[in-house]
């Protein structure tokens, strides 16, 4: 279809979006991500582009998103006032006993933990800032390898359990698969892409292993409130795994989960309640609903039709190349629009059709580990440039793309072939 024969609201619509999406990425003017999301929204419907009653029904379908996202905020943000990710970091360090390739695996293997149980998005917002902070007070000369490590594991480890990514409430909305089937399908190809992400990047980060580390000063204790936020977690976890095996939504349990975490804690300190509310970043649920808007729009379209021919075509091709077609094709479209908007228009579409199982779970792997070739391939990696700005470093696009247009299809290629020998 030549550009003369689009009707002119469908090319108002793919404007509007695509110029949504773009200041969203670039933070135009340095503007808060969810002011252009929600800019993005209230122009398509005040232009008449997208009716008021279809923006409100696009909302609406978040529900669970928005629910899991604020339980796993308030729980992290209570995780990082009591001193658990600090505590766990600096007990990375002194166990690692100066040597640098121990400390990696380490900090590695608690960013594994915190991303399956706490979501990626705990994993670089919370996390980077206490490795960083480890880091300086081992006196490592290169912490990059390290503050990498946090980076790429929040997505190589995020569809390890239902609950890692919100991304995955996304693409299944409703259609979750019970936690027994997710582990048939997804634990072989999730362990394949933490192993082959962390293998690739100490590789390309051998040379920085050279120096050793040196002893901190002191390792934080673990106060009492942090006991109880810690016990808080364990129980959010257990409880989250328990929903998903009952094929229950996980938003509501999530929330719940976190205000009895808050509860806990608030029995020996009762102004945990305010700081914590008054710390987490709430402009991530409008940016988020105001995706749900632009997806809307954009599948009005012509998007969903076209999304949805894709992936049928995807699934009349032989297996394997069908399943890596899939992965690699969401992975180019997450790193260029980021991988929130490309999962809600792939999980439409799935949902719309069908299609063979393996295809969808190779789209979902692509949406989750595919963005880690570039800093705009998912809201996790902004958030961990966001905590790394803050820390006073500052890592380019280029810097970081050196790295994951190496880690990505190496990780990526092995993830699919594991999901295909399970299939």
């Amino acid at each position: 279809m030549v550009f003369s024969e689009i009707p002119p609201s469908s090319a108002a619509i793919w404007l509007i979006s695509a110029a949504t999406i773009g200041c969203i990425l670039s933070r135009l003017r340095r503007l808060p991500e969810a002011l252009w999301a929600s800019a993005g929204g209230m122009v398509l419907v005040i232009s008449g582009l997208l009716p008021w009653r279809a923006a409100w029904a696009a909302v609406a379908k978040g529900t669970d998103v928005y629910l899991f996202l604020t339980g796993m905020m308030l729980l992290s943000e209570l995780a990082r006032r009591e001193g658990v990710f600090d505590w766990c970091a600096s007990l990375a360090v002194e166990v690692s006993r100066i040597s640098p390739a121990r400390l990696f695996w380490l900090i590695y293997g608690v960013g594994v933990v915190v991303t399956a149980f706490l979501s990626n998005d705990a994993t670089a917002v919370v996390m980077t800032p206490a490795v960083f902070a480890a880091t300086k007070a081992a006196k490592v000369e290169r912490p990059l390898p390290y503050l990498f490590a946090c980076a790429l594991v929040a997505n190589a480890a995020s569809f390890l359990l239902p609950i890692s990514n919100p991304a995955n409430l996304v693409l299944f909305d409703s259609h979750m698969p019970p936690l027994a089937e997710w582990l048939g399908s997804f634990f072989l190809p999730s362990l394949v892409s933490i192993l082959a992400t962390g293998a690739v990047l100490f590789f390309l980060s051998r040379k920085d292993f050279r120096d050793a580390v040196g002893e901190p000063a002191d390792r934080p204790k673990l106060s009492g409130s942090g006991g109880l936020a810690f016990a808080g977690i364990v129980f959010a976890a257990v409880a989250l795994l328990a929903a998903s095996a009952m094929r229950l939504d996980l938003g509501a349990p999530t929330l719940g989960a976190a205000v009895l975490a808050l509860l806990l804690v608030m029995v020996r300190d009762r102004r945990v309640l305010m700081d914590t509310v008054r710390s987490v970043s709430w402009s991530v649920l409008p940016l988020v609903a105001g995706l749900f808007v632009v997806v809307e729009a954009v599948n009005r379209a012509g998007v969903f039709q076209a999304s949805r021919s894709a992936i049928q075509a995807l699934d009349k091709m032989p297996s394997l190349t069908g399943e890596l077609s899939a992965a690699f094709g969401i992975t180019a479209i997450s790193n260029v629009i980021n991988n929130l908007p490309s999962g809600l228009i792939c999980g439409t579409a799935v949902r719309s059709t069908e299609i063979s199982g393996t295809v969808r779970n190779a789209l979902l792997i692509g949406v989750d580990l595919g963005p880690n070739l570039s800093v705009t391939g998912s809201l996790a990696t902004i958030l961990w440039l966001i905590a790394l700005r803050r820390e006073g470093l500052h890592v380019s696009a280029w810097s970081f793309l050196k790295v994951g247009v190496i880690v990505t299809p190496i990780a990526l290629g092995f993830a699919i072939l594991a999901l295909w020998l399970v299939g």
